[in-house]
C-alpha cells in the first residue's frame, strides 16, 4: 500500500532463517507561501466545502503541496480510502530525488473522525515514545499536523499489505513456512511492545499488517480501533468479522488476548491461502470455531452478555445455529446440543504444505496455532509463551 525500497533479501526466494528483532499537539497548517504551490483547481479557494466532499473527505490534487509546520509534502497519488480517511503518497519537497517516501492518513473532517483521530494519535505517539527507533514492527508515526481542518498523519512509508501479499504470491496456496515463521516473529514482537504500553490494537487482520518491498519485514499499522486496555465497552462487532475472538461475540470483558487470537488468524491465513473462520454472522463464526475446538467453557456462557443471542439456557447450553432455509428463504434455527471438535488443524495446514517442508516444524505450527485459538481467553498462549514456542525458538 504505502511504496519504499528499504533493501534487504526477498522473502519469497531462498531465505535465511534468522529472525529479525527487529511530535508535540495538534498544530494549525501554514498556508502556502505563493501561488504556485496550489494546484490550479484549488487556487484562490477560500472555503472548507471547496476542499471537502460532502462526506468530509479531502479532495487533495497531485502535485499539491501538503504543508506542516516541520516539513511540506507534495502528493504524488492516493493509496486508497477508508472509513475514517485517505491516505496519500508523498514526498518531501525539496528532499533528495531517492530520499524517503511517505504516507499520510487524511482524516475525514467531522467531530467524530477528529476524536478518533486525536486518540488515534496519542497511541502512536506512546508507541513512539516507547519504541523510538521503530524496531518493534509497529509503524513509526514521523509526524502529525493540522491542515485545512483535517488532521494528518505522517507515517513511514511500506510496499504491500498481507492481503495483498498472499494474494499476489499465495493465493489459494499460502506462502512458505519459514516465511510464515519471520512474519510471526515479528508480529509477535509488535503485540509485546503494545502490552508494554498498555494498548489493544482490536483490529488485527491482513489488511492491517503493512510489508517491505523486500518482503523481509513487516509492521502492524491503522491503530484507529486501538484503546488503552481497561474497562472497555462491550460490542459484539469489535475487530473485523473473520478475526473476532469468541469473547468479543459472548460479549466477556475482553483484554490482550483478543489480538492474540487475530495474530492467530492471520498467521493461520498466510500459510493456507483461506480464511481459518468464514462465518458469515457472529453465530456462524461461533459455529466455526467449535468445529474447530469443541463446546466452550461453560464458564464463558455463564458470564457472557450476548450469551442469550446464540446459545440456550438449559443444562447442555445448547447452541442454536441460525440460517436461511435453501427452500423457502425463511430463517431456520437448528439446535447443536453437544458440540465437537470435526477440524484437525494439522491436517488442513499438511494440505497445504509443500513436499519439501519441514514435517516436525509443521507440527510445532500446529500447535502453535491451536494454543492460539484457544475459546477461553485466560488458556490462550501469551505474547511471551509465544515467543519462546518452539515453532518460533527453534531453528528451520
Amino acid at each position: 500500500m504505502f511504496a519504499s525500497d528499504d533493501g534487504g533479501d526477498d522473502m519469497f526466494a531462498e531465505e535465511d532463517s534468522r529472525l529479525d528483532d527487529g511530535a508535540g499537539d495538534m498544530a494549525e497548517g501554514r498556508p502556502p507561501g505563493n501561488h504556485d504551490a496550489e494546484p490550479p483547481g484549488i487556487r484562490g479557494k477560500g472555503l472548507a466545502d471547496d476542499w471537502d466532499d460532502a462526506e468530509g473527505y479531502y479532495n487533495f490534487r497531485v502535485g499539491e503541496v501538503l504543508r506542516s509546520p516541520v516539513r511540506s509534502y507534495e502528493v504524488y497519488a492516493n493509496c486508497g480510502q477508508g472509513v475514517f480517511s485517505t491516505v496519500l503518497r508523498a514526498r518531501e519537497v525539496g528532499g533528495r530525488k531517492d530520499g524517503p517516501e511517505f504516507a499520510i492518513k487524511v482524516v475525514r473532517n467531522n467531530e467524530v473522525m477528529r476524536k478518533a483521530a486525536e486518540q488515534e494519535v496519542n497511541i502512536l505517539r506512546k508507541l513512539k515514545g516507547a519504541d523510538p527507533e521503530g524496531k518493534r514492527h509497529c509503524i513509526h508515526l514521523v509526524e502529525h499536523f493540522e491542515y485545512r481542518s483535517h488532521v494528518c498523519m505522517c507515517f513511514e512509508a511500506l510496499d504491500l499489505n498481507l492481503r495483498e501479499v498472499v494474494k499476489k504470491f499465495g493465493r489459494e496456496v499460502g506462502i512458505n513456512l519459514k516465511a510464515v515463521r519471520t512474519y510471526s516473529y515479528q508480529l509477535l514482537q509488535a503485540l509485546r511492545l503494545l502490552r508494554t504500553c498498555g494498548i489493544l490494537h482490536a483490529d488485527i487482520k491482513p489488511d492491517n499488517v503493512l510489508v517491505n518491498a523486500s518482503r523481509s519485514k513487516v509492521k502492524l499499522c491503522d491503530l484507529g480501533s486501538a484503546m488503552y486496555a481497561g474497562d472497555n465497552e462491550l460490542t459484539p462487532y469489535l475487530v473485523s468479522r473473520f478475526y473476532r475472538a469468541p469473547e468479543v461475540i459472548l460479549g466477556l470483558p475482553y483484554g490482550y488476548a483478543v489480538d492474540m487470537w487475530s495474530l492467530g488468524c492471520v498467521v493461520y491465513e498466510l500459510f493456507t491461502g483461506k480464511i481459518a473462520f468464514p462465518g458469515d454472522s457472529n453465530n456462524h463464526m461461533l459455529k466455526l470455531m467449535m468445529d474447530l475446538k469443541g463446546g466452550f467453557p461453560k464458564k464463558m456462557l455463564k458470564r457472557g452478555t450476548f450469551v442469550e443471542r446464540h446459545f440456550d439456557d438449559d443444562v447442555n447450553a445448547t447452541f442454536y445455529l441460525l440460517e436461511t432455509d435453501p427452500v423457502t428463504g425463511q430463517p431456520a434455527r437448528t439446535a447443536v446440543s453437544h458440540p465437537k471438535a470435526t477440524r484437525d488443524l494439522f491436517k488442513e495446514l499438511e494440505a497445504k504444505a509443500c513436499v519439501s517442508t519441514d514435517r516436525k516444524k509443521l507440527h510445532q505450527f500446529a500447535d502453535f496455532l491451536g494454543q492460539m485459538f484457544m475459546l477461553s481467553p485466560d488458556r490462550r498462549i501469551t505474547v511471551s509463551s509465544a515467543l519462546g514456542h518452539p515453532f518460533i525458538s527453534e531453528p528451520m
